[in-house]
């Protein structure tokens, strides 16, 4: 028996698409007019998922309460909506979950390490006025003055800054 690993990956395509529009719905329904920015970022964000990718997931939202358990208290509502969803791509042998990382618009504007791969690899899905798609450009342009460079060593990607600096310089970005 020969297994067409494109139309493999194709199904998988359209499997977390239809996820992600029902994730985003539901987003927006339980946080409303609180949602500034929904992006997806690594293998799913790439387009590039596997049956058991997670669901990475920038969640930039107004008032949203202080540390981080209390903010998962506050998705797993959320997530209690989309487990029925998701269980039912079960039947596919897609097992996913979603991994949020959690931001107010306050929090994203200092920055995060983060956001450095999310420049190449994110998809942004809901963005109130262009916020998070301004962050990121404003970030590639520093990376740009900097010339730093993305580069893959090992089995994952690092970042140089700046060519030639010193341990013990401090580089913003």
């Amino acid at each position: 028996m020969s297994i067409n690993r494109g139309t493999i990956s194709v199904r998988i395509r359209e499997i977390f698409g239809e996820i992600e529009k029902r994730l985003l719905k539901e987003l927006v329904n339980y946080y409303g007019n609180r949602l500034v920015t929904v992006a997806i970022f690594g293998s799913t964000g790439r387009g590039t998922p596997t049956y058991q990718s997670d669901i990475d997931l920038l969640i930039i939202a107004e008032e949203l309460p202080r540390g981080r358990l209390r903010r998962v208290e506050e998705f797993q509502k959320v997530e209690e909506r989309l487990e029925p969803f998701l269980k039912e791509f079960e039947k596919d042998g897609v097992f996913t979950y979603l991994s949020p990382v959690f931001k107010t618009p306050e929090e994203a504007l200092r920055g995060s390490l983060l956001f450095l791969d999310m420049i190449d690899d994110a998809r942004i899905l809901y963005d109130r006025n262009d916020f998070f798609k301004n962050l990121l450009e404003r970030l590639n342009s520093r990376l740009r003055d900097l010339k730093a460079k993305r580069i893959w060593r090992g089995s994952t990607w690092h970042w140089v800054l700046k060519e030639g600096n010193s341990l013990e310089e401090t580089i913003e970005i």
